[in-house]
């Protein structure tokens, strides 16, 4: 049986990635209403879905199959991280940047702001929010006893069932804590990306396009890197140089501060933008 902790955390991370972002931006769009966030909320949203699902996940998947990349990411793991986190930022700027030049003189510090919230609730919604719902779905199966019988008709087939035992060990025996602080993260990166979109869309605003798309790119590559690489050294890649919880601790902990940060950076822009009005 699943604990019944597991499945709070785990309906908890799923409201927070699925639901609370439709409730944000219905929020939002009736409090601005007129001022062009619905608009602003779909081009963030677009912006991600057309960078990175439709063109940088599908790359790095093709790429993933292929002998040279499997061996360059297990021996130079690093520049493996380094490459994952710029083509990260550079694919997200991209989008981001076309949204803002497709709202073009429309652009204000409220249509900045919906379309981070767009672009960081769209990423939730897709990558964690699709995957609760899987979770959530053999949650049920397991406390009903019907993912046992799946297993049992699966082996009968002759099929290797050890895929499906990985994932019931995973969800019985895991810490409920871990499938909540996915969640938590994705409240962090939210705040993230509204500061990376508006970095961006106040730079156009003001003519210096370059200056807010080197800066996202920058800002977006830095955060990914160091997170990919205290994984690594949790990990074999890197030598397991720290354990699993001392890389939780310092991941969470950095992008708390990162978040914090943002928030700072979300309101200083929020005074430019007046202040240049």
């Amino acid at each position: 049986m699943v604990p019944a902790a597991t499945v709070i955390t785990v309906s908890i991370t799923l409201f927070i990635c699925l639901v609370l972002p439709v409730i944000v931006y219905l929020v939002y769009g009736v409090k601005n209403k007129g001022k062009g966030v619905w608009t602003a909320w779909l081009l963030g949203a677009a912006g991600f879905f057309v960078f990175q699902i439709l063109l940088r996940i599908p790359i790095l998947s093709v790429l993933s199959m292929t002998s040279w990349f499997t061996a360059f990411a297990a021996e130079h793991y690093v520049w493996y991280c380094l490459l994952l986190a710029l083509t990260a930022g550079l694919f997200e700027a991209a989008g981001r940047y076309i949204a803002a030049k497709l709202m073009g003189k429309k652009l204000t510090y409220v249509r900045g702001l919906a379309a981070g919230l767009g672009h960081g609730s769209i990423e939730a919604m897709v990558i964690v929010g699709l995957t609760y719902i899987n979770n959530l779905a053999y949650i049920i199966m397991i406390n009903t006893g019907s993912f046992d019988a799946v297993i049992e008709q699966t082996a009968a087939l002759g099929v290797d069932t050890t895929q499906l035992l990985m994932v019931k060990e995973s969800l019985v025996s895991a810490n409920p804590g871990i499938f909540l602080l996915a969640g938590y993260e994705r409240v962090l990166t939210v705040i993230l990306h509204i500061a990376l979109s508006m970095i961006v869309c106040y730079f156009v605003s003001q003519k210096k396009d370059i200056v807010g798309v080197v800066a996202c790119v920058l800002i977006h590559g830095t955060v990914d890197f160091i997170v990919a690489l205290v994984n690594g050294m949790a990990a074999e890649y890197l030598g397991n140089v720290i354990s699993a919880s001392l890389a939780y601790i310092i991941i969470y902990t950095f992008l708390t501060a990162v978040a914090a940060l943002s928030v700072i950076v979300i309101r200083r822009f929020r005074l430019r933008w007046a202040t240049a009005a």
